[in-house]
């Protein structure tokens, strides 16, 4: 592979984290850059960066495999330590007791992140390469939420210990192999559902939500529709499927549906719903142009769930992506 910035580095095959079809594309788009804007050192400043990336990789690298047993003055620390940490640590106690490797490659991920949408940015939204590239964000970012419903669900202290313990095996997996999504057995699920939830914007009607979850169990496979069945009689996840449906907090939405009931309105669209609800929704507006949003929004939801959870409020005190991937882990 050719050099790839001015300043001499060489991103070369077999880096870590950074697959063979993300490195082609690296190579392709900085090639296009040059040869479109010879005049600017676009092209430079983009390799600069995407050089400062593959030497992150390759200093995470050089840290022991999260597998390995070490023994420093009698002390032992092994995988089946670091899993049983894992499982049995809060989230805001992670920082400074699991390993730097792992605080790595995190770190890593949002780094990642941030340097291909910095190429996305420079590229022509009409060129297949540049949809490459965002389909490359947007599966950074699936992995950045996919560990973040996995730490919840390991904060969840409803959730039987021998699944926190498969789901902390899978995060080891995930880390030690490079960040690559497809070590979590669980991700492909989470993926679609995200997928589908940017794709399909709500649109609200009489705020039953039949026609929006119809819309998005069409593209998803029948262990969805299975969650459904087992699931919808449960008042919580219903409350938590309709934030995710129509993008509003739970509160909103009692709200909305007490207005339609009261003043016997059949059926309200977008701008009749935020005209309610005033110019400061609870939640994060999705764009699907930006992936950053769609995090956003499981953020907001999640930060939500908890204030309820912690006051005893009315609502969700789970996301509904935690509540799906509890359901998968008891199959």
């Amino acid at each position: 592979m050719p050099c790839l910035a001015a300043s001499g580095g060489v991103i070369s095959k077999g880096t870590l984290f950074l697959t063979e079809h993300e490195l082609s594309l690296i190579e392709e788009a900085l090639n296009l850059l040059g040869a479109e804007h010879p005049d600017t050192n676009e092209a430079e400043l983009v390799g600069q960066r995407l050089n400062c990336l593959k030497v992150f990789g390759e200093a995470i690298s050089l840290y022991p495999s999260i597998r390995e047993s070490q023994i420093l003055r009698g002390y032992v620390r092994d995988e089946k330590q670091l899993i049983k940490s894992l499982a049995g640590l809060a989230p805001s106690s992670h920082l400074l007791r699991i390993p730097a490797r792992i605080q790595a490659v995190r770190s890593f991920l949002v780094t990642k992140f941030h340097s291909f949408s910095l190429l996305n940015k420079l590229l022509s939204p009409d060129t297949q390469l540049y949809e490459d590239i965002r389909s490359i964000l947007f599966s950074i970012m699936f992995t950045i939420m996919a560990e973040d419903v996995y730490f919840s669900c390991l904060d969840d202290s409803s959730v039987p210990e021998e699944i926190k313990f498969r789901l902390a095996d899978e995060l080891v997996s995930l880390w030690d192999s490079g960040a690559e999504p497809a070590m979590i057995q669980h991700f492909p699920f989470l993926k679609a559902l995200w997928t589908v939830r940017n794709d399909s914007p709500p649109s609200f009607g009489t705020m039953d939500g039949t026609s929006e979850l119809i819309r998005i169990s069409i593209d998803l496979q029948e262990d969805w529709k299975d969650f459904l069945l087992n699931q919808i009689s449960n008042e919580e996840t219903k409350w938590a499927l309709d934030e995710f449906l129509f993008g509003l907090s739970y509160e909103e939405i009692v709200s909305v549906r007490s207005r339609l009931k009261k003043f016997s309105i059949p059926a309200a669209d977008y701008d009749e719903i935020r005209s309610y609800l005033g110019s400061s929704p609870a939640y994060t507006v999705i764009n699907n142009s930006d992936p950053r949003y769609l995090h956003d929004f499981y953020m907001d939801r999640k930060e939500a769930a908890i204030i309820r959870k912690r006051l005893n409020n009315p609502g969700p005190q789970k996301t509904l992506e935690e509540i799906y991937l509890k359901y998968r882990m008891t199959l």
